[in-house]
Formats: C-alpha cells, structure tokens, sequence
C-alpha cells in the first residue's frame, strides 16, 4: 500500500499526467468550440485519426514538426467544413453526419497508410517533439514538449474568446439562440462553419500529438476512443473550458495512476486496471453533468428565416 501511495508523488506520474491529458485537451476544445455554436460533431474521433496520420507522414516525408501540424490542422478543418456541408447546409442530422465523417475519415487514414508504406513490417519512426528544457521554471514537473504547452495556452485563449470578446458573444449567442442572432444580424451559417472549421482543426492537433510528442510512429486505431472521452469532458465541464481542462487532468491521472499498479500488482488481470479510469471517470462526471445546461439550440438545425 505503501508504494501505491508513493507513487503519487514521483514527479514522473505528474509528466505522463501532462502528456496523457494534451490531446484530450486539444480535443476536447475543438469539441467545445463547435457546440457552443450549436454543433455537435461526432466526427471527432476520425478526425484525430486523420490528424494522426497527416503530421506523422509529413515529417515521414521530410517536413517540419510545425509545418506538419498546420498541414495536419488544414486537414481537420477540411473534414470540419466537410460535416457542415450535410449538417449546416443541407440541416442533415447532425449525429449521422458526424458518426459519417469518422467512419469515412477512419477509413481514409488507414488506406493512405497501407498505400504509402505497404511493406513495412513494423511503422516507421520520426523524430518526435523533445521535452523543452527550461530550467527558470525550476521544476522537472513541467519538463513537457512544446504542443503540451500550447494546449494549456489555448485553454485560456479560447475561455477568454468566448467569455470576453464580441466574436465570443456571437458564438455563444448562435448556439443558444441562432434566430436572435440572426435578427442582431449576426450570420448564423458563417458563425457556424467557422466553429466547425476551427474545432476541427483543433481535434487534428490532438491526433498530431499522438504520433509527433508522444509517440513517434502511427498505428491504426491508436486514437482508441480519446474522440469520444473528449465529448464526455464538454459535457463535464458544463461547456466551460476550465472545468472541461480539470476533466482531462482528472482522467489522465486516473490513467497514469493505473498503468503504474500493474507493475506493482502483477496477479491482478491487467484489464481491470485498464477499465479503472474510465469508471472512474465516469462516476466523477455524472454528479456534474446533471447539473450541466448545454446550448439550447445544440444539435438543431437553423434554417434562415424561420421562426
């Protein structure tokens, strides 16, 4: 019992805390973005997958770190721009569209994959993001890669957006009220595509972290339902990215924590450490998601004009 317990203050759990919550956050804020506009987009999961793929093959190719991310963030928001078509356009449903985009995004990664390294027996590596050496932080805790940084910088951004700005006010007003908003003269379709292309391009860079920073090789199905917790830490934090920021910390301790004990406690089938953290998880968020009010118009078609 001793050793669980010590575990918890090694400063190596708080660092894989940091680098298992980076892309649920970027997620997470994609996810975050698009439903305050009044988009609910299920596409989430394909998107980081093809975000995955595009910046591990750009720096396979030869290019940047950086460069592949914003290729990898163009891509996402293609795929953002892709779902509006059929969910803000045509006022398709906004679940099949999104379930849609995953399946076809998902697929896409996986044959580009094969077809570009068809006779690789194992995936081929890159080089990966370093941890930044900072030494005037004067803590070893926050020795993380850049993008990790940059995801915790976007949190504030992003609250600050939304809470403090006109162009946050809009987007706010148009998941709420999308008629209102267009009677302040605020187009609702163009709020909505931007929210979508933007929230898109985020949930890309979370797929990017996995093969550019934590790991440095792309496998299918490597994103392994990160997609679908990042929906369940919007609704946790109640649509506010500080709260949404606290469930990601949350659940990632919960996994770091984990993957520790089956070291310590090798007679226990490793499968129930695996299903800890989501039980966990999921009693910490559904006491906070009944309180939840989301945006009134979430998931409900707007057609111009209509009352």
């Amino acid at each position: 019992m001793s050793e669980s317990l010590s575990i918890l203050l090694t400063t190596a759990l708080w660092a894989a805390v940091l680098r298992i919550a980076t892309p649920l956050i970027f997620a997470m804020l994609g996810e975050l973005i698009c439903e305050r506009a009044g988009i609910v987009n299920l596409g989430i999961e394909g998107i980081m997958t093809v975000g995955a793929l595009t910046a591990w093959y750009c720096v396979y190719a030869g290019h940047g770190l950086w460069t592949a991310w914003l290729i990898a963030a163009l891509v996402g928001a293609s795929c953002g721009l892709f779902h509006g078509v059929f969910s803000i356009t045509m006022a398709q449903s906004q679940h099949v569209t999104g379930l849609g985009v995953t399946l076809l995004a998902t697929g896409l990664a996986s044959f580009v994959y094969r077809t570009a390294v068809p006779s690789k027996a194992t995936p081929p590596t890159i080089t990966a993001f370093a941890p930044l050496d900072l030494p005037w932080l004067g803590h070893p805790l926050l020795a993380a890669t850049a993008p990790t940084y940059l995801a915790l910088a976007l949190v504030a951004l992003v609250a600050y957006v939304l809470w403090h700005t006109p162009l946050g006010l809009a987007i706010r007003l148009v998941g709420e009220h999308p008629q209102g908003a267009q009677a302040q003269g605020i187009n609702v379709v163009a709020v909505r595509y931007g929210c979508l292309a933007v929230g898109s391009a985020l949930m890309a860079l979370g797929g990017a972290f996995l093969t550019t920073a934590a790991f440095n090789s792309f496998v299918i199905n490597m994103v392994q339902g990160r997609g679908w917790m990042a929906l369940a830490l919007v609704v946790f934090g109640a649509w506010r990215p500080g709260l949404a920021l606290l469930g990601a910390l949350l659940y990632a301790g919960f996994d770091a924590y984990q993957l520790r004990l089956q070291t310590l406690f090798p007679g226990i089938p490793y499968q129930i450490f695996l299903m800890a953290p989501y039980l966990l998880a999921i009693a910490a968020m559904v006491p906070m998601a009944r309180k939840a009010i989301g945006p009134q118009a979430l998931m409900r078609p707007f057609v111009k004009g209509e009352r």
